[in-house]
């Protein structure tokens, strides 16, 4: 909010009584009101457009016939997705044309319960990105497993005073609101009582759901996978927020949904993307690349990216190049290309040509709460040993490329000495899950088909949403390994083989970030990318992500807690053994 003399220096700046600080000329305006391009001058003063026009300006940049267009937002993001918190997030983000973002520090949450949601706001304040936040309404996801903490309506309820909280982040414990429960009912009330909004979650959910969303006061969803569905929540009167990540890519699926007539109620987001693909294919110019490439119109497909998720959140003054509004402006050189070349924060040059202008640094130091997060009983192989069900058969999660969404199926896994072992030749391997917040000795096991690996192990502990340890492979023994070696990296991620650790990355803040900077978690990347060859995969998919959302039991059909299967369609644990 402008201070009144700020106010009346933009005043008199709009109507030329006095000259502006900045003025853009021989720019082309890409207008997100009326889908349009003009040739004008813009006026900036005190970080604010305050005019359309011809101009004098203190400063003037001469943008060369290039297109200028809003600073891009990301309507729905987990930041610890991309390994790295908020002030080293913005280094990656911004020079791809990102100014805004809209995040749900729900990973970090359930691993560190208010503290961690905390850190993400301290560490986000002053930095060259605005990071707005939806408060964790699912913590843990569901009632079916163990996370770190557990956060109910008072303990959210002081968050809201923060200038930064817009509201209350994926309603994903649909059982629980449909239920009317009373702990999600008074957090859906306190944010309805401060006129919020309130994200969803409709992985799965048919038409009816949206019925008891839409009732509830939820406003949005970035679950759909299918063009039905998205037509779906239109009709319900929902925002579709269009998701393309690393684990998810749902866009050209969508895409041919969108036209003139319903594009208003369209966004973007990229929910969870690792640190590799964001440097490498960009974040939010990436979905409007891939949605133009995929037939929308550039300017309708920066209308999504832009103005639709201002006003999704109710951020009067994001998304535009017009007066009044944020002076959050990118040059770009053609707008199918979408190539970002300068990127002005608040009317400052904040990045050029794909670099950032300012150094990378921590704003707040993560304290031994977020550090030392990894607690794990003594595990041997016995607790990895799966015995032979009596029907020698066992169910398995399918995995779906590129998707979260799973299948259950019936396997025969390789029998030795009375148990059960993976059949990597079938592209089966085993799979465990360990609790690793309070030491209560859980380990859920089962069987995972698809994931790609020939031999070896993985293990991590970005296992969402609960971020217990995660770990899969084609034998006991490397499977072990690796579990131990995250545990001496206080979190992260491992590749064994043949008992030797071929690649790692730690991640020491929650099991979940990296405090080493971008460039030293990017090398540990591409180590792991280079090491999963090592490994025998060979498939067109992350098998990082992947493998972290095989532990997710609020998105159907088969998924493994600490607990066990669960089988998101019946709602309840199911055994390993298969009739």
């Amino acid at each position: 909010m402008n201070n009144k003399e700020e106010l009346i220096n933009q005043i008199r700046s709009a109507n030329k009584a006095q000259v502006a600080d900045l003025v853009f000329k021989n720019g082309k305006i890409v207008n997100v009101f009326t889908l349009e391009v003009e040739t004008a001058d813009v006026a900036v003063t005190d970080g604010k457009i305050i005019g359309i026009g011809e101009y004098e300006g203190k400063e003037e940049v001469d943008a060369g016939g290039k297109y200028i267009v809003p600073g891009l937002i990301d309507g729905h993001v987990h930041i610890e997705s991309s390994m790295v918190p908020p002030s080293h997030f913005s280094h990656i983000v911004v020079p791809h044309g990102v100014t805004s973002v809209v995040t749900d520090p729900h990973e970090i949450a359930n691993v560190t319960g208010e503290k961690g949601i905390q850190f993400m706001l301290d560490d986000s304040e002053g930095i060259p990105l605005d990071v707005f936040v939806n408060l964790p309404s699912c913590v843990p996801a569901t009632p079916f497993e163990n996370s770190g903490a557990v956060l109910s309506a008072a303990n959210l309820e002081g968050f809201y005073s923060h200038s930064r909280v817009l509201g209350l982040a994926e309603v994903m414990d649909y059982p629980s609101t449909a239920e009317a429960e009373e702990d999600m009912a008074a957090k859906i009330h306190d944010a309805r009582v401060r006129d919020r909004v309130i994200d969803g979650h409709g992985a799965g959910l048919g038409s009816h759901a949206m019925n008891v969303y839409g009732t509830a006061g939820i406003s949005t969803d970035h679950e759909c996978t299918t063009a039905e569905e998205a037509r779906d929540r239109l009709r319900k009167g929902l925002y579709v927020i269009i998701r393309e990540g690393s684990g998810a890519k749902d866009l050209e699926a969508l895409i041919p949904v969108v036209n003139e007539r319903n594009s208003r109620r369209f966004l973007f987001c990229t929910d969870d993307k690792h640190l590799d693909e964001l440097l490498e294919r960009g974040s939010i110019d990436d979905n409007v690349r891939l949605a133009v490439k995929n037939g929308l119109d550039p300017l309708l497909a920066i209308q999504l990216a832009t103005l639709n998720a201002a006003e999704c959140y109710g951020l009067k003054t994001k998304g535009a190049v017009a007066p009044g509004f944020d002076a959050d402006l990118l040059l770009v050189d053609d707008l199918k290309a979408f190539t970002v070349s300068d990127v002005y924060k608040n009317g400052k040059l904040a990045a050029r040509d794909g670099k950032m202008l300012t150094d990378e640094k921590l704003v707040k130091r993560p304290g031994n709460d977020l550090l030392k997060t990894v607690n794990l009983p003594e595990i041997t192989e016995k607790s990895l040993a799966v015995p032979v069900s009596e029907t020698g058969k066992a169910h398995a999660i399918k995995l779906r490329p590129n998707s979260l969404v799973t299948e259950k199926i019936i396997v025969n896994p390789d029998q030795r000495n009375g148990l059960f072992e993976a059949a990597p030749a079938k592209d089966l391997l085993k799979m465990a899950v360990i609790e690793r917040h309070h030491m209560t000795g859980n380990i859920g096991l089962g069987f995972i088909n698809g994931l790609g690996l020939s031999r070896g192990a993985v293990a991590l502990t970005v296992a969402h949403d609960s971020h217990n340890l995660v770990v899969a492979g084609a034998n006991d023994k490397d499977m072990l390994q690796a579990a131990r070696e995250v545990e001496k990296m206080d979190g992260g991620m491992v590749l064994v083989d043949e008992g030797h650790v071929i690649a790692r990355l730690p991640l020491n803040i929650g099991g979940l970030m990296s405090s080493g900077g971008v460039e030293e978690t990017y090398t540990n990347l591409k180590e792991l990318d280079k090491g999963l060859e090592t490994l025998g995969f060979t498939g067109r998919f992350n098998p990082f992500s992947a493998l972290s959302f095989m532990c997710l039991p609020v998105i159907p059909e088969l998924k493994l807690t600490d607990l066990g299967y669960f089988d998101g369609v019946a709602g309840k644990h199911i055994p390993l053994e298969a009739d």
